[in-house]
């Protein structure tokens, strides 16, 4: 070894993503150890992991010892202890560490935990940069800085607040909701959200209005537009937006509700009025400009992807994470609109060199954010590099998701920086004197156009929109208005009545969910698609569509928490943690008194913390709280196997109908309960005997959908029990069994036949013939010429089926199992078999886990697809797509997986030879 290389130092540069690693590696060169650490290395344990001498210790409840400054204890994921071994090892032969990971909060605690497992005997920089370009890499190299401690601190509260909260609510919800529930900070106000929007379309009472429209032309020049009723006799005319909630009017001496057969009547007269009856009233023309939207955030990334590209927050994140790792884009968690110099002259410049030079305004645009308290990177979100590349440079290079969501990320940014789209709005009122039926009736009617003449940054880009409630003179309009004078007269071609509804209000999507989670200051936009995850995931909501849709349990969650923890779902008191968070961050508050006050309550105050909260819940009612009254007698429960309607019979037995799946909280009105429990009875319709039994057969609803079965009497179910083992005596039983004396032996009671309708029948009209065809399965539909086994059909968890010995073959319908004949079975074995216990071809390679490193590859499952790498499955979350998904995300999935694996079991103790008996009595 020369001398030279003998003094060229070696620097360890840790990362959190294997991408990330090997993009950086390459710009870094010689000298450098570019390695990653997988994301975190270590958290908080379940309680049930801890050491031993520690379960019954001060940490035995959260892993936190809240009674001593509320220090928490840390331990290394299992699966990480290979890697962190790994890094050691790579430590022992660096000069010096870079710790690399992302700029924000959680990527300097990830470099505080490395720090305190690793203990390097080296110096130890900070490197932080907001894109993986050679340049800005090698300025990052040129300005590093110390571990920001305050934002460590700021983290780490975070994570304690999240375990103290998420263990005192949780196992309330167990006790009195159901198992497998889970209350958080931010995930349980935008649970809230969701269930309020939900309960306002529960309320909601529709109203009908009528209006017209009119096609009018100036009688000049014959070019035609449209225009609206807006008012009678001086009096408006109601629209959507002028009634409330229970459909009654707001304000009934501002606006007038119109019905069917007065609008008729004004049509009528309109349309047959000689020309000119209808007139210019007046004109109004404004100027018209519009300005661009501003860079991307986290927040604004999530919502204009969902409307724009159909993608869910976390499938954004995902795709982000791979484009900022890749180096396309800055790095994808931030508050900040703000863009950096050298971004704003690559905007301005790509601007002019693609539209022209009178697209691009003569000074930068400067944005500025909302959120006063932005800790995140300091820059929007924006193709990275001093020079963008265009999405026609990219697209050999990114398919699918990646390149729709650069392609987005590459218009918004360029836009911003361009001219405003400007033009003319011209709005016009026209009226009219009807004679109806010798009643004399004037009329005003409106119409606008707005008259783009310069596009601008609308050349480029142009923002969407979530739904709204009403939409009539929302929309901007590139309709044109002729050129009109005041008194001109109209000649009215066509007059349309239109009858409408008032609208509920639109439900949340993860878009609009997103905005009212930002604009009410609740949560960080870096953790929201974590958060909607999990809410879908817990089964709080389910999508239908884009809209999120609550579920029952969402229900009895929400009014749990409302009664008894109301203070830690408000909304305004959840924003105000962040905001208390935020002084963490800076330095201007302990994380330890913070989180004393925020558990045990503050002291010489009135306000409880959570802990005093928990331990003076007191009783609470199960039954009550999972109950919600539907109709006179009818009361909607929610129960461990799902909703069901509950309501009492003559008798004084409660009666129970189960609840569709696919019918939403507002679609369960009184009239619907009705309808289901006339359809359903008490879950039982019985449709006659089976005459080879004598037994009755019933149709019933239940946890899995409607089902047929028998009715076994009492004394059919004793005496089917073998050589009268129900008068066995305990003497004889215990004999025979060495039971204790007394115990007694009760044979297996005889099952009923059941057996699930088709998809085709319904519980309410299925006949007797039906149901004992259903109960007949399987049916033999004969036997094999070559092998004589015997082929039948039946209805199995997934399907219809054929099975001949052991080969099964999927049949398409299930009114195949009673129509096949021996000919059509014979061809379908005929063919080679695709499914079964052959092993399918992946659906996709993606490359080598970088924990395993193993190919890892996508398959399709008995449960959905998932990812692989032959030791660990994973299944695909909602929101990741086949095609779509990343070796980034797979690693991610697979390694959740492994931390999520039980403990191996230690080997069984060897027996000790049994020791001699001894007498009862202690000593």
């Amino acid at each position: 070894m020369s001398p030279t290389e003998a003094a060229t130092p070696r620097r360890l540069v840790i990362v959190e993503s294997p991408a990330k690693a090997r993009k950086i590696a390459g710009y870094l060169g010689d000298g450098y150890d570019v390695e990653a650490s997988v994301g975190h290395i270590r958290d908080l344990p379940q309680p049930s992991e801890l050491p031993a001498d520690m379960k019954k210790g001060p940490y035995g409840k959260f892993a936190v010892d809240v009674n001593d400054g509320f220090e928490p204890y840390y331990r290394v994921y299992p699966d990480k202890k290979k890697k962190v071994t790994e890094l050691k090892k790579l430590l022992k032969d660096a000069d010096e560490l870079l710790l690399a990971t992302d700029n924000d909060r959680e990527g300097e605690a990830i470099a505080w935990h490395l720090l305190q497992v690793l203990s390097p005997k080296v110096p130890v920089k900070r490197m932080v940069f907001g894109e993986i370009t050679k340049d800005a890499i090698t300025r990052a190299l040129e300005n590093t800085r110390d571990l920001d401690t305050s934002l460590v601190d700021a983290q780490e509260t975070r994570r304690i607040l999240d375990r103290l909260y998420g263990y005192e609510v949780s196992p309330v919800l167990w006790r009195k909701v159901g198992p497998g529930l889970s209350a958080g900070r931010v995930q349980s106000v935008g649970v809230r959200l969701v269930v309020e929007r939900e309960r306002e379309r529960m309320a909601f009472r529709s109203a009908a209005y009528w209006d017209l429209t009119a096609s009018v032309t100036p009688t000049t020049d014959h070019q035609p537009f449209t225009a609206r009723l807006v008012a009678v006799d001086g009096d408006k005319v109601a629209t959507g937006r002028d009634f409330d909630d229970r459909g009654a009017l707001k304000s009934p001496a501002k606006a007038t509700a119109l019905d069917e057969a007065t609008v008729r009547s004004l049509a009528g007269a309109l349309e047959t009025a000689p020309v000119g009856t209808l007139g210019v009233k007046s004109l109004e023309t404004k100027p018209y400009k519009r300005r661009p939207a501003a860079p991307f955030t986290t927040s604004t990334l999530q919502q204009e992807a969902g409307r724009k590209l159909r993608l869910s927050a976390r499938a954004t994140m995902s795709t982000a994470q791979s484009l900022y790792e890749n180096g396309y884009i800055t790095y994808m968690r931030t508050d900040s609109p703000q863009l950096s110099g050298q971004a704003i002259n690559a905007a301005r410049r790509q601007a002019s060199e693609l539209y022209g030079g009178e697209f691009v305004p003569e000074k930068p645009r400067v944005y500025q954010g909302k959120d006063k308290n932005a800790q995140e990177a300091h820059e929007a979100i924006r193709p990275a590099g001093d020079q963008f590349q265009t999405p026609a440079q990219v697209a050999g290079k990114l398919h699918g998701n990646e390149f729709r969501l650069y392609d987005l990320i590459w218009k918004r940014t360029v836009a911003s920086q361009m001219a405003d789209a400007r033009g003319s709005t011209a709005s016009a009122r026209l009226s009219a004197l009807l004679d109806i039926e010798g009643n004399r009736r004037s009329v005003e009617l409106a119409a606008s156009g707005t008259v783009i003449t310069f596009r601008g940054f609308l050349a480029a880009y142009e923002e969407g929109r979530d739904a709204a409630r009403y939409e009539d003179g929302d929309k901007d309009s590139e309709s044109r208005l002729p050129e009109l004078t005041e008194g001109q007269k109209l000649d009215v071609l066509v007059v349309n009545p239109d009858g409408h509804e008032t609208s509920p209000p639109p439900r949340y999507t993860e878009a609009s969910l997103v905005k009212a989670l930002e604009e009410l200051g609740i949560g960080r936009p870096s953790t929201y698609a974590s958060t909607i995850s999990t809410i879908q995931d817990r089964g709080y909501v389910r999508n239908r569509g884009n809209a999120l849709v609550p579920s029952w349990v969402a229900f009895s969650v929400i009014r749990l928490l409302e009664e008894h923890f109301a203070r830690f779902v408000n909304y305004r008191f959840t924003a105000e943690m962040e905001d208390d968070l935020d002084t963490i961050a800076d330095g201007r508050s302990d994380r330890a008194n913070w989180l004393h006050d925020f558990y045990f309550g503050r002291d010489g105050s009135e306000t409880f913390g959570l802990k005093e909260v928990v331990d003076s819940l007191g009783d609470i009612d199960a039954r009550a709280l999972n109950s919600i009254e539907i109709a006179d007698g009818i009361t909607l429960r929610v129960g461990r196997y799902g909703p069901y309607l509950e309501l009492a019979g003559e008798d004084g037995a409660a009666r129970r109908v189960s609840v569709p799946d696919e019918l939403s909280p507002d679609e369960l009105t009184a009239d619907k309960a009705r309808e289901l429990v006339e359809k359903q009875a008490d879950g039982d319709r019985e449709l006659g005997t089976d005459p080879e039994t004598g037994r009755t057969i019933v149709s019933k609803s239940g946890r899995f959908g409607p089902y047929v079965t028998e009715v076994i009497p009492d004394d059919d179910a004793a005496a089917s029990k073998p050589d009268g083992a129900a008068k066995t005596s305990a003497a004889q039983t215990g004999a025979k069994s060495g039971a204790k004396s007394g115990t007694k032996k009760t044979a297996k009671k005889e099952k009923p036949r059941t057996a699930s309708l088709f998809k085709s029948m319904d519980p309410a009209t299925v006949t007797l013939d039906q149901a004992l065809k259903l109960l007949s399965q399987p049916r033999v539909v004969g036997t094999d010429p070559e092998s004589g086994d015997p082929i039948t059909a039946q209805n199995g968890r997934y399907g219809p089926y054929l099975k001949k010995g052991t080969d099964s073959r999927s049949l398409t319908e299930e009114e195949q199992i009673f129509d096949i004949t021996l000919d059509e079975a014979l061809k379908i074995y005929a063919e080679p078999k695709r499914r079964g216990r052959q092993a399918a071809a992946p659906l996709r390679e993606l490359g080598t886990d970088p924990a395993s490193e193993k190919p890892v590859v996508v398959k399709d499952g008995r449960f959905g697809p998932y990812v692989t790498d032959g030791e660990t499955n994973a299944t695909l979350r909602k929101a990741d797509s086949v095609d779509d998904v990343t070796l980034e995300r797979a690693a991610e999935l697979l390694a959740e997986k492994r931390a999520k694996a039980p403990a191996k079991k230690k080997p069984a103790a060897k027996k000790k030879p049994a020791a001699k008996k001894k007498s009862a009595t202690k000593k």
